[in-house]
């Protein structure tokens, strides 16, 4: 009985070196984590505008059946002011929608021998802490903020909701100029 190719441990290792080759894998190296966290957060921040998202949705539904009811011959046209309303609640949705959008496609940082050397100094390390900080607390404040909000409170508070919006935006700008170098 003939030994196991199982068993040969040295050409089980290079069978893994180049499967590890092959997936981009390195070991457990600090610029594999350091990517794999940047990711995270992106991913979290796209899920929390994501809910954010929803909520504004939810609250478009219902303002537009409370308000803009089927036309009937009694009433042809609906209400400019409420028809307004609705456009209005309608466009920070998209914005925050595009937002989310604007943060999932962000392009990872290169792996390079320039973007490991610049990774790796813990200056730049500790901004980007303080900008995923910033990000994630400013996505939950927006989406806690619009959590269970109707229609008409979307409409009286459209210029903070942007402004928020706006603000996360610039942490995002921020915080992938640091990325870049």
């Amino acid at each position: 009985m003939g030994a196991s190719p199982y068993d040969d441990s040295e050409s089980i290792k290079r069978l893994a070196l180049g499967l590890f080759e092959g997936w981009g894998y390195r070991y457990y190296r600090k610029e594999k984590e350091l990517r794999a966290d940047e990711l995270l957060i992106r991913t979290k921040v796209g899920w929390l505008l994501g809910n954010a998202r929803k909520s504004i949705e939810m609250a478009e539904a219902e303002y537009r059946r409370e308000k803009l009811p089927p036309l009937s011959r009694e009433k042809s046209r609906h209400d400019p002011e409420a028809l307004a309303g609705a456009q209005l609640i309608e466009r920070l949705s998209r914005t925050v929608g595009g937002l989310q959008g604007k943060i999932s496609s962000q392009p990872m940082p290169e792996n390079n021998r320039a973007t490991q050397r610049y990774w790796q100094d813990a200056e730049v390390l500790q901004k980007m802490i303080e900008w995923d900080e910033i990000l994630i607390g400013q996505a939950e404040l927006l989406r806690s903020t619009l959590e269970e909000k109707n229609g008409t409170w979307l409409i009286e508070n459209a210029s903070t909701i942007q402004g928020g919006v706006n603000a996360i935006s610039e942490s995002l700008r921020n915080r992938q100029a640091l990325l870049v170098g």
